[in-house]
């Protein structure tokens, strides 16, 4: 994990902004254009982004080419989700309305519209076992979809607009409130009925910096591979780990700066917002180790390989395990908005304003076997 360094940069992963015309609204903190999101099919062998331009760029990771571009320049594109079929996906839309679409990669067609949300969807995922897919969005509901039916086949309304992911079973989901600071775990079987299990994210080492405390903003959630842990990516400067059977706060990952911003210059404001947080952070496929982005570019790696072990009552008193980076590694330029770990293979991507494909530096090892060769002659 300490060697992996940029492979490939791709400069032209974004269309730059065009120039601002007389009358035209500027973005807040304008500046170049970043990729949002970022997807692998289920075999690693492609990976897909959408952009700020209203793109999909699909690459060959084995190659390490871009394959094509596909506009949809009407509807916007964010959060795209491969199926388990490597042609298509399905994909949230940013403007015009707030469907979902099942798209074909291979001719570049609309398969099929889900509809129901009345504002933009925030958080998608595709369970991980059959072709069910569940979407949360800022209409504060969360919506279990089937790619064959148009209409959704389960709805939950909550107090705030949620962040959804499934376990690695396809069996339970979790839905995080912000407002509450609650995650709450469905049995995918028995969504109509209270959640499992309610977990507080309360952090109390957050005291110690400010009283009253920084609110925690919850932007994503990710189960470990073995289903026993909760990746809580969160805007502000730590993500969490937490126990996902009794809903423990195990650890705290310190040592990055949150995607709150989208410049560095910028002030940050009195109440946490999500700003450009979301896809930064995840687990590698063996969940041994937590990848994330930064604001000012690095990507931290954590050891998360010996996460203390509690039982009983929840105590929202017991602080968790504050863990530092492993290693802070350089190279991407800019914000790291996205940073996903290949499934099958030993690369890692980011994404901001470029795309980087990185891979472990194997120079240091082959100049060591060459030494013992010289040596053994």
């Amino acid at each position: 994990m300490t060697k992996l360094k940029p492979a490939k940069i791709f400069k032209g992963a974004v269309e730059a902004t065009p120039p601002s015309t007389p009358g035209s609204s500027s973005r807040l903190n304008a500046g170049p254009r970043h990729i949002t999101a970022i997807t692998f099919d289920d075999r690693g062998d492609q990976v897909l982004t959408a952009a700020e331009d209203e793109t999909f760029r699909l690459y060959s990771c084995k190659t390490g080419k871009h394959l094509k571009t596909l506009y949809s320049k009407k509807y916007g594109v964010d959060l795209p989700r491969f199926t388990h079929k490597n042609s298509t996906v399905v994909h949230a839309s940013t403007k015009e309305d707030d469907t979902i679409r099942y798209h074909s990669l291979h001719d570049n067609k609309y398969l099929q519209y889900f509809k129901g949300h009345k504002q933009r969807v925030v958080s998608l995922e595709v369970s991980p076992v059959d072709d069910g897919f569940i979407s949360g969005s800022m209409d504060k509901t969360v919506r279990l979809w089937d790619l064959r039916v148009p209409t959704c086949r389960g709805l939950l309304n909550l107090p705030a607009p949620p962040v959804v992911a499934y376990d690695t079973s396809g069996i339970v989901f979790a839905v995080a409130v912000n407002q509450y600071s609650r995650i709450l775990l469905y049995d995918q079987a028995n969504y109509d009925k209270a959640p499992f299990l309610t977990i507080t994210l309360e952090d109390p080492t957050l005291a110690l910096v400010s009283y009253p405390p920084r609110p925690i903003y919850m932007t994503s959630l990710a189960f470990s591979s073995n289903g026993k842990y909760i990746l809580v990516g969160c805007s502000g400067d730590a993500h969490y780990i937490i126990d996902a059977f009794e809903g423990h706060l195990l650890a705290k990952l310190e040592g990055r700066i949150g995607l709150e911003r989208r410049r560095m210059d910028t002030p940050q404001s009195i109440d946490p917002v999500k700003g450009n947080s979301g896809e930064e952070v995840s687990w590698t496929p063996d969940s041994k180790y937590v990848v994330s982005g930064s604001l000012d570019g690095r990507i931290a790696v954590w050891d998360v390989q010996s996460l203390p072990a509690r039982s009983g009552d929840v105590d929202l008193k017991v602080p968790p395990l504050r863990v530092q980076p492993l290693a802070s590694l350089e190279g991407h330029p800019g914000p790291s908005r996205c940073v996903r770990f290949n499934p099958r293979l030993a690369m890692m991507v980011t994404a901001g304003a470029e795309l980087a494909f990185w891979l472990p530096d194997q120079s240091a090892d082959n100049e060591e076997v060459a030494k013992e060769l010289l040596r053994k002659r």
